[in-house]
């Protein structure tokens, strides 16, 4: 299928070809599963690189190599990031050359240019040795989704969708990949932006893989959630594990010693719909010298497509 190709029908007719994003330098290391013939996906909100962060120790200047390394450990195949800004994208690329970063590159709509008054964007790594990439794109989640950075809803910040679809070059499976982050103020938005998601992934058929990862900035039990489920999305690590909430995974870089964490809850899933098992789920808490490389978990998904 070529970019032109793409099915169009719902709110965001010939969106796909119309927001195709520029293909990001091929990423390094080669991605093993742990499962023979599963996928594992990782979704990973690396928080913003902010000064003030630095004067706390916990910059990305501090925090780049422990993370790396620590998705690096995981060996996985295809990784969701969120917050991520330039100069970070450009860490990732150096640190996986063998692979591809789609979804941050331009356009360049966002006058600040640093700190959490910048666009923040969602790119997807994947390896190239794995997969082909047979098209991708992005959209904003607002009531002007090809207008980059709109908002609508009461949304505190501008938030979008970056997707891929791609084929397993050894068995010419395709699956489609989606990566999000939902807002963090304003619960109408976060309800909006999350119909809107799957609307516009209603536009395949219900036996077509797709996967959903991302922050929702929303316990399980929340109303983001409704719809999610309603268009027959399961939650991978409450297939494997139950629906019992594990706990927080946004930690404010604490961790275990997270005191608010007692009233909070797991905001991070990765979801899939279609012909797809999950086989294993992981939150992943680990650190380097008792550092953690994010202010949150990272969370893994082994998937049989």
């Amino acid at each position: 299928m070529t970019v032109n190709q793409l099915p169009r029908r719902g709110f965001i007719k010939g969106l796909g070809a119309a927001s195709l994003l520029p293909f990001l330098p091929e990423l390094a290391w080669s991605a093993a599963p742990a499962v023979p013939a599963s996928h594992r996906v990782l979704s990973c909100n690396i928080r913003v690189a902010l000064p003030e962060d630095e004067v706390k120790g916990v910059g990305w200047p501090d925090r780049k190599e422990m993370c790396i390394k620590i998705i690096k450990e995981q060996r996985p195949d295809i990784v969701c990031f969120q917050e991520v800004l330039k100069v970070q994208a450009e860490d990732i690329r150096k640190a996986f050359p063998k692979h591809c970063l789609f979804g941050f590159d331009g356009p360049e709509m966002d006058a600040h240019l640093a700190g959490y008054h910048g666009i923040a964007k969602n790119p997807v790594l994947f390896s190239t040795e794995r997969y082909e990439l047979l098209a991708g794109g992005c959209y904003w989640l607002s009531e002007t989704p090809l207008v980059a950075g709109s908002m609508s809803w009461g949304t505190a910040r501008a938030r979008h969708a970056n997707w891929i679809r791609l084929r397993e070059r050894k068995t010419g499976k395709e699956f489609r990949v989606i990566n999000l982050h939902l807002d963090h103020v304003s619960a109408e938005a976060k309800l909006q932006q999350a119909k809107m998601v799957v609307e516009e992934c209603n536009q395949y058929q219900p036996d077509f893989p797709q996967l959903l990862a991302g922050d929702f900035n929303s316990r399980a039990s929340g109303r983001v959630f409704e719809p999610v489920r309603a268009a027959a999305w399961t939650d991978s690590y409450a297939a494997v594990h139950g629906d019992k909430d594990p706990g927080y995974t946004a930690h404010a870089f604490e961790g275990a010693n997270y005191a608010k964490g007692i009233n909070k809850g797991k905001i991070d899933f990765i979801f899939y719909k279609g012909p797809v098992k999950a086989l294993a789920g992981r939150i992943i808490k680990d650190t380097v010298n008792g550092k953690y490389p994010s202010d949150h978990y990272f969370l893994s998904a082994d998937l049989a497509i």
